[in-house]
């Protein structure tokens, strides 16, 4: 009796309508991916073609398989083995559809999304190692992921978060400056670059990602970018001019004062030049925020129940007054956290905001937290659905390729969302199980029920023989032609 007991209770924890995720939701998980694919089908046809069936082929290979997602692949387990990959590698490489009315459509989709107002917009890139340098915008750059200075491409990727959905809801690939020269005219239009794309920094590019969003009403409360944007001084003053709010990291030897300093043209002496640039008059003295971490009234502030127990750091914030090299001085928040020591990390973090004086110390902390969630996004864009699978060398396909993993990760957002309205989690599971949050849907999780409604296509022996016959086949032919090649070469005068 007592087993039987157990395993009843066994039973009730394991009911899957108590858990928001019932069956008849599952196998219907296909034919959302399908319905998803409709609002967005207008977008990936040209004046010549419809090829927007491709679009769904290769959405069902990012969310469905597990690794080696290129065309080929993709062709073959999603419609069977006599697939080349031919037009789905033309449709991504070469096929003319813009990507901008592919993240546009997503942001309107979260701006109608009760639940997704008010969250933030990360500003961070992303970047991929190369082996040579003729994949549009490969260069030797700073690639975040490495850590160091190598050979890769980058993109600059606006991000959307709000609780435990996390998006990509805009992109870019950075072409770096020498990609605008004579010697790569030949590359710019063999690879697809638009001719009328300038050159643009990095932060010129996010900014403009900013305003797009801003001018399609996405509803973001504030701006959390990582040092490369947040030290700059005029990027977070423009962010100020059009009125909206930023929490930006910065390097810990930022120079702030502590007392308002009054700049202006000091008068001429005697003798000298006559003085160009603006100084600090009142003898207001700067220090780096790095050196205040000893004198700042310090809080463990709560940001946030999750998973693993309540989230909470130690965090001191104080107003503080910024100059530029043009003299304009602007008052903000500066926000420290005490960080957990990594190797050869560092103790604290440092972030500016341009948040109204009254704003609790709770609320700079929270937005502080928020920007784990674009290391999350890039972590299941990467290693779920196959962003950094991507082999190619055309401008266009990375554009292409970004846009649709955004469509499949916007895929997983909406899905949480729905079933979240429409199958509540049930309540006493926290009592139940004695924890404060029940763990949410993951990428994985999803993925794992549409494979089961639409499952890749297995091949039988006869399949896979006629498959490796024609490989074979292909591997000759190539031989023949480069051993007549080598022939031709031998017999010239």
């Amino acid at each position: 009796m007592v087993i039987k007991g157990k395993e009843q209770k066994e039973d009730g924890l394991l009911d899957p309508r108590r858990w928001g995720i019932p069956v008849e939701a599952a196998s219907k998980l296909g034919s959302r991916l399908r319905h998803l694919w409709k609002r967005f089908q207008a977008l990936f046809k040209t004046k010549t073609r419809d090829t927007s069936e491709q679009a769904y082929i290769y959405l069902r290979g990012l969310l469905t398989m597990e690794d080696k997602r290129n065309y080929a692949n993709i062709a073959r387990k999603i419609n069977g083995p006599e697939e080349d990959g031919q037009k789905l590698q033309h449709f991504v490489s070469d096929s003319p559809w813009p990507t901008h009315p592919v993240f546009e459509q997503i942001q309107v989709e979260v701006k109608q999304q009760p639940e997704l107002q008010g969250g933030m917009l990360t500003l961070d890139e992303s970047g991929n190692k190369k082996s040579g340098d003729k994949s549009a915008g490969a260069d030797r750059q700073y690639i975040g992921r490495l850590g160091k200075v190598d050979l890769g491409q980058v993109g600059v990727v606006l991000g959307y978060c709000k609780t435990d959905i996390w998006l990509i809801v805009d992109a870019e690939l950075f072409l770096p400056q020498k990609w605008f020269d004579q010697k790569h005219a030949l590359l710019r239009h063999r690879y697809h670059i638009p001719e009328e794309r300038p050159f643009k920094t990095k932060l010129e590019i996010g900014l403009e990602m900013i305003l797009r969003a801003k001018a399609n009403q996405l509803p973001f409360q504030v701006v959390g970018c990582d040092t490369l944007y947040g030290r700059d001084s005029s990027f977070r003053a423009e962010l100020d001019a059009q009125k909206i709010l930023y929490l930006a990291e910065i390097p810990s030897n930022t120079l702030v004062y502590l007392e308002q300093p009054q700049v202006g043209m000091p008068q001429k002496q005697h003798r000298g030049r006559k003085p160009t640039r603006p100084q600090v008059l009142n003898g207001a003295t700067p220090v780096r925020v790095r050196d205040l971490t000893q004198s700042l009234d310090w809080r463990e502030v709560t940001v946030r129940p999750t998973e693993r127990g309540t989230l909470s750091y130690r965090c001191a914030a104080v107003r503080v007054w910024t100059v530029n090299k043009e003299g304009r001085v602007r008052e903000e928040w500066l926000l420290i956290r005490e960080e957990e020591k990594e190797e050869e990390g560092e103790d604290y973090s440092y972030s500016l905001s341009n948040a109204p004086p009254e704003t609790p110390l709770e609320t700079l902390a929270l937005w502080r937290s928020m920007r784990y969630f674009a290391e999350r996004t890039f972590q299941d864009a990467k290693s779920e659905l196959g962003w950094d699978d991507l082999v190619a060398r055309k401008y266009r396909a990375w554009m292409h390729h970004t846009a649709l993993t955004a469509l499949a990760l916007w895929f997983i957002g909406d899905t949480k969302l729905d079933w979240a309205r429409r199958y509540p989690q049930d309540p006493e599971l926290v009592r139940q199980l004695e924890v404060e949050v029940l763990p949410a849907l993951s990428v994985a999780n999803v993925r794992e029920m549409l494979r089961a409604t639409l499952p890749l296509k297995q091949l039988s022996p006869e399949e896979a023989v006629r498959l490796v016959n024609r490989h074979l086949l292909r591997r000759a032919r190539s031989t023949r032609s480069r051993l007549k090649n080598q022939r031709r070469g031998q017999s010239s005068p």
